[in-house]
């Protein structure tokens, strides 16, 4: 069993090959390389179905009860500073790698057809296995160093992925703004990272854990200055898992290919966030004040996201203020001490995430058969409709994402959001109120989308607003299936999406089990209060159904009709669709704001430090031409200065 412990590391090392492969070769033999699409996806694949098996075996032998492994060399000294890098499998560090690879390995499978007839296909695969190396470096890292330097790799390779199709100016501009709403984050984190470690001497998470409770018990630190460090911290998931108030990079991070939204969305960059506050546990859980911080973000945002998405109109977008909505779910789980809810839920909300992304994705492939290459109208929810009908297995596959997410028993949705809501109903019941009613909202606009893209009628959009293409054009007149490489992976994702729920169920929550807050005992009977279970349980799916129906009422049979009463709303429908005016607010206050700042900063430079400089300049250059006229080479000429000075010295002192 411990050869595949020591071999561990190949987990990252082998995508992280097969990117540099193709890379170099896109580099070197760029012609040759671009040429040999098939064969380049064919090894990215296969060695992310390599690691993905080893994961599958780690997690195996994780559950089966082999103790956590650690493996560590040391990177760095100078004096009492001691640096070491390793990796670490331990359940947590398991269960993320099988998220990781399976969605990942699913994600390159579906851009095989998605991406068929993009002349960057091969720098799509070679990007998507460095995007999965720099993840899974991520969650086997063993101290906060470690994390550190792959947590900027991901945002490096998640500003190549967005940016990927960068001759579109949409595009670019949301690479540079997830890149610089990131730096935001990570700076706190740096920040919180260096005051811990000035704090507690270690980077090791337990032992930062352990060393702080001590130093605030003994009056040695601040519990107010622990605080700070630690929600500055968070800042660093904050951003990473798109909370309010750094929200606003991941609608836009749409402009990306459809299968980055899923793997971005789903196992990657904003579980990195998720992930993070459970490796930081040990600390948090010592500081009542920033666990209620987290706790209250992730309410926030949840309630901030489902209220955005039930106006927007582009598929995408609306299932990113949705995945916004749901990582508030986690954040929040964890604030409130649910830890193994917390993670419970970013496993379910993985799969069935990614599925909702990749279905989408089919409908944009499809749609764009039809009008053509233009997001604008190939994702508009309002030229869709009736899509069932030609496209079968994407729209079940659909509305089983749409039925989990919305909580309805028994998909895996349900159980690990109302785990949540359970444990917040014991901590806060006002907080519980408000991510009850975020639960309702959340059906309805996923039935909402449901019911535009996949039933009634299709719309289609107006003639005169379709592109228009020749007879060799591969574009169809109507909707279609996509290929098979496309929704292989939908129906693979199905089924996690509709099972996977079930072991983590009250009555016996095996997830639990297996994953624990760091500290804790594991315990293998739980008791459960049936009463309590059918209340807080029948309430959720009673909203749930709610929304539904709701949605079914005004987008299938249009009664009310959703645009009367956005009309006799107005300000609130304006209000949410223009997602809170955050876009417009920063624009204000720190995008003008920083160029008005900077043109103040450009004047006082002009003005006083040139002019200084400038000054200086100018009496050397007038003093160099009075004094040049002094320099004649006459010695008769020097002896007259000379004695002239020396009278001039003798009058002055006679004077004074």
């Amino acid at each position: 069993m411990e050869p595949l412990y020591q071999y561990a590391w190949l987990i990252p090392v082998l995508p992280l090959l097969g990117a540099l492969i193709v890379g170099f070769g896109l580099i070197a033999f760029s012609e040759t390389t671009s040429k040999l699409r098939r064969p380049s996806a064919i090894f990215i694949m296969a060695l992310m179905a390599i690691a993905m098996g080893h994961s599958l075996t780690l997690f195996w032998s994780q559950v089966q009860g082999h103790l956590p492994y650690t493996q560590m060399i040391e990177w760095a000294a100078a004096g009492n500073l001691h640096i070491a890098m390793g990796y670490v499998i331990d359940p947590l560090a398991a269960l993320m790698l099988v998220i990781v690879t399976t969605v990942a390995f699913l994600v390159m499978l579906y851009s095989d057809g998605y991406m068929a007839h993009d002349p960057g296909y091969v720098r799509f695969f070679a990007y998507l296995s460095l995007f999965g190396s720099s993840m899974l470096g991520l969650v086997v890292s063993p101290n906060l160093v470690q994390v550190y330097i792959f947590w900027e790799l991901v945002g490096m390779c998640s500003y190549l992925l967005i940016g990927f199709w960068y001759d579109r100016k949409s595009a670019a501009e949301a690479a540079q703004k997830a890149f610089v709403t990131n730096r935001v984050g990570d700076f706190g984190l740096l920040l919180g990272m260096v005051g811990l470690f000035w704090a507690t001497g270690t980077f090791d998470f337990a032992g930062m854990g352990d060393r702080l409770t001590e130093l605030v018990n003994t009056g040695l630190l601040s519990p107010s200055l622990a605080a700070i460090l630690a929600i500055l911290v968070f800042l660093g998931p904050v951003a990473k898992s798109a909370q309010f108030p750094l929200h606003v990079w991941l609608p836009d991070a749409m402009e990306g290919p459809t299968p980055i939204s899923a793997l971005i969305h789903a196992a990657t960059m904003v579980a990195a966030g998720v992930f993070l506050i459970a490796r930081m546990f040990p600390v948090f859980e010592q500081l009542p004040q920033v666990m209620t911080t987290i706790a209250w973000t992730g309410a926030f945002t949840a309630f901030m996201g489902a209220t955005i998405a039930i106006t927007q109109n582009d598929i995408k977008k609306s299932l990113a203020y949705s995945t916004i909505s749901q990582l508030g779910y986690m954040v929040m789980g964890m604030g409130v001490g649910a830890y193994s809810a917390g993670l419970f839920h970013l496993m379910t909300h993985a799969y069935f995430k990614a599925m909702l992304f990749l279905g989408s994705g089919s409908v944009i492939h499809s749609m764009e058969g039809v009008v053509g290459h233009n997001p604008d109208l190939a994702q508009d929810m309002r030229y869709m409709g009736g899509l069932r009908k030609y496209m079968p297995i994407t729209g079940a596959t659909f509305l089983v994402g749409c039925l989990a997410i919305s909580g309805v028993p028994p998909f895996a949705g349900f159980w690990s959001k109302d785990e949540i809501l359970g444990a917040v109903f014991h901590a806060n019941p006002a907080m519980w109120l408000l991510t009850w009613l975020t639960a309702g909202l959340t059906a309805f606009y996923m039935f909402r989308m449901y019911f535009m893209t996949f039933e009634g009628k299709f719309r289609n959009v107006p003639p005169e607003r379709q592109e228009h293409h020749d007879h060799h054009s591969h574009h169809a007149a109507v909707p279609h299936e996509s290929p098979w490489t496309m929704t292989l992976p939908l129906v693979v994702l199905a089924i996690p999406s509709t099972l996977i729920g079930f072991v983590g169920t009250p009555f016996n929550n095996l997830f639990e089990v297996f994953i624990h807050a760091p500290g804790e005992e594991k315990v293998a009977e739980h008791a459960v209060d049936l009463t309590e279970f059918l209340i807080l349980g029948g309430s959720s799916v009673g909203i749930g159904l709610m929304g539904i129906t709701v949605a079914y009422l005004m987008y299938l049979k249009g009664t009310p009709s959703p645009q009367a009463i956005a009309k006799a709303i107005q300000p609130l429908y304006q209000f949410s669709l223009h997602k809170w005016y955050f876009d417009e607010l920063y624009e204000a206050v720190f995008i003008k704001g920083c160029r008005r700042l900077a043109r103040q900063v450009l004047e006082v430079d002009y003005n006083v430090v040139d002019g200084v400089v400038n000054l200086t300049g100018f009496v050397t250059m007038v003093t160099g031409e009075g004094l040049k006229y002094l320099q004649n080479g006459r010695a008769q000429f020097y002896a007259l200065i000379v004695l002239l000075a020396v009278l001039g010295f003798v009058i002055f002192s006679v004077q004074t």
